[in-house]
């Protein structure tokens, strides 16, 4: 059974940095594309960066220059760096992985809890 297990989420005074760690274990198939989403109180969950298995990145515009994605295949582990944080980036951080064996399955973290605050 696939799991995937967020860390490094908490409170951060703006203009700090975070670091999120998501480590997918029981992994049968390929891993192509990882990713992080975040949801805000009220607002729909919405696309944070992608890597897919060759390394390309994806950035919604809000974070372009301050966040950076990262993957270790060998560990099965995706990261995002988080610099220059903002109140407005408080959210709850989603991991999601996506899987090839037959087919192509989705799977997404429990989330981490991301509070930028004075």
């Amino acid at each position: 059974q696939v799991q995937l297990v967020e860390s490094g989420g908490g409170l951060v005074q703006p203009g700090g940095s975070l670091r999120l760690s998501c480590a997918a274990s029981g992994i049968i198939g390929s891993i192509v594309d990882m990713g992080w989403y975040r949801q805000a109180p009220g607002n729909q969950r919405e696309l944070v960066a992608t890597i897919t298995s060759g390394g390309s990145t994806n950035y919604v515009d809000s974070v372009k220059g301050r966040f950076s994605i990262s993957r270790d295949s060998a560990k099965n582990t995706v990261y995002l760096q988080m610099n220059s944080l903002k109140p407005e980036d408080t959210a709850v951080y989603y991991c999601k992985v996506k899987i090839v064996r037959f087919s192509a399955t989705v799977y997404w973290g429990k989330g981490t809890l991301v509070t930028v605050s004075p």
